[in-house]
């Protein structure tokens, strides 16, 4: 494997992806983004120009993506609409990408017999009570609650069904939430760490009681490297670092951390179907493929983070404003 095609690259994981991957290996890597909103091409920013391609382009153009098929060794497909509030403000992007994209990735697959692998979320479980002592794994039943959630799950079961019926040289991961560098100020830590920053009080869905269970960016993309290398085709893994935080907490931590009064934020109306509790149990990818998280500070990761967002303005200063003015405009 010394080709790599990574779509959505210039993304949040994705592009941590791709400096994890450039930094500790050999690989040549190929980046496929459509550089909509979320997508970056200052994130790959710094990285070798012999070892880093950038294809700007679209997952559902089957030209496209056929002729990149035809050059690569293996494929990570992280590229996805992956907003919740977006998909409940307009679900039809989440459906182009997440379900028409993935086919027409696996459809390539399966033409060029290309090794692939796909990137999910553990969102396509559900949630979990706040006091339920269980956590997701690789035979939880999918019950996904929102259009983002739901087209995920649909493009999980699209690889599963392209595996078993036309042999595509396939695995899946779900992973839990992230955060870490090159993150789109619309989601919750960065958006928190960058109100603080621009003196604006951090906002939180309702009582904060949602608990996520939170991976730095990093570990996502040493499992992900670890599964491409050792994953067993057809197998699905769970990736988490036992990371579970409440809401509230996690905004505490962000202000304290930045100098601020632990109590210094807002409450705003609680999103619609909002999930309670995701936890994931990644003893699968552990015990199978000897993956271990590096970062199980969760304090000190956020801090890393937090010093990240101060020190790049720049890269996150042209998308501040339209996402506040979108979210003021719903009361949050």
């Amino acid at each position: 494997m010394t080709r790599l095609l990574v779509t959505g690259g210039a993304g949040f994981i994705g592009s941590n992806f791709v400096h994890h991957v450039i930094e500790n290996t050999e690989h040549h890597v190929t980046v496929l983004d459509a550089l909509t909103y979320a997508g970056n091409r200052r994130s790959l920013e710094g990285l070798p120009e012999d070892r880093l391609t950038f294809v700007h382009g679209d997952i559902t153009d089957a030209g496209l993506v056929d002729g990149l098929f035809a050059d690569t060794d293996a494929v990570v497909h992280y590229a996805a609409e992956s907003h919740n509030d977006n998909s409940l403000n307009d679900p039809r992007p989440f459906l182009d990408t997440n379900i028409i994209g993935t086919y027409t990735l696996l459809e390539a697959a399966r033409r060029h017999d290309v090794r692939l692998h796909h990137i999910s979320t553990d969102e396509v479980y559900g949630d979990l009570e706040l006091d339920d002592p269980e956590r997701f794994t690789e035979s939880t039943p999918y019950n996904p609650s929102s259009p983002y959630s739901s087209t995920k799950a649909g493009s999980d079961l699209l690889v599963r069904a392209w595996v078993r019926s036309f042999g595509v040289q396939a695995t899946i991961s779900n992973c839990s939430n992230n955060y870490g560098p090159y993150q789109h100020v619309e989601k919750f830590i960065p958006r928190q760490i960058t109100n603080v920053i621009r003196g604006i009080r951090p906002k939180l869905y309702g009582a904060g009681h949602n608990v996520r269970d939170w991976i730095h960016a990093d570990d996502h993309s040493s499992a992900v490297l670890t599964i491409l290398e050792k994953g067993a085709i057809g197998e699905t893994y769970l990736i988490g670092a036992d990371g579970e935080k409440d809401n509230k907490s996690v905004v505490e931590l962000i202000l304290t951390e930045m100098g601020q009064p632990a109590d210094a934020y807002d409450h705003v109306t609680d999103r619609a179907g909002h999930d309670l509790r995701y936890a994931i149990d990644s003893s699968k990818l552990r015990d199978e493929l000897g993956w271990a998280p590096q970062f199980s500070d969760f304090e000190a990761g956020l801090a890393s983070t937090i010093q990240w967002y101060r020190d790049n303005e720049a890269w996150w200063a042209p998308s501040k404003d339209a996402v506040e003015a979108f979210y003021a405009g719903k009361g949050q």
